[in-house]
């Protein structure tokens, strides 16, 4: 079953009581953009603070410095005028639970949902697969503060990154909702 006539109830419910977040302006109030993970656990809004029109929020799997998430970012400042960027993973992400070599493995067999097991993920799918897999980053993560570390720094050396831009490294905790700083992140990401 679908879960269209749900979301499309939420969105008449929405726009039902828009109002004035039809004035909102193209740049972000706050002057700032969050790039964090896309699980589900996790909602920016809430945990930053955020009310629509406040920040930029670039999500991808692990909330990594992606080629995509660099060019949004760059954007974001040249074209909006953000001046802050944060970095944030989280705690118990899924993209700690597998590597490059598994999900091209996985991909080469089927391309049907893996399940998870004791042993970590396996196919339960048929073919066919694709090989194309193999020329993916999957930008897999095996520790999670030095992740935000590497992230931070790969942004920070950007040749299209201004240097006067401030970029701050975090872990979010799924137990507690809390933002833990990743210090030295925070200071490869120093403006210069």
């Amino acid at each position: 079953m679908s879960v269209l006539p749900e979301v499309l109830t939420a969105n008449k419910a929405y726009a039902s009581d828009f109002g004035a977040k039809a004035e909102l302006a193209l740049p972000p109030a706050r002057e700032f953009a969050i790039l964090t993970c896309m699980d589900a656990r996790l909602d920016p809004a809430k945990y930053a603070g955020l009310s629509e029109g406040d920040a930029h929020v670039i999500r991808n799997a692990g909330g990594r410095a992606s080629d995509d998430a660099i060019r949004s970012l760059v954007i974001s400042c040249k074209l909006l005028g953000t001046k802050e960027w944060f970095v944030i993973h989280h705690s118990e992400c899924g993209m700690e639970s597998f590597t490059d070599d598994v999900m091209r493995g996985l991909l080469s067999q089927s391309l049907e949902t893996a399940a998870r097991g004791d042993q970590g993920f396996y196919d339960v799918g048929g073919g066919p697969g694709s090989s194309e897999g193999s020329y993916v980053d999957w930008l897999t993560i095996s520790n999670q503060e030095q992740s935000v570390v590497d992230d931070v720094r790969r942004i920070r050396s950007h040749p299209l990154v201004p240097q006067g831009i401030v970029i701050y490294g975090y872990v979010y905790d799924v137990k507690s909702g809390q933002l833990l700083e990743v210090t030295d992140a925070t200071v490869a990401g120093a403006a210069r």
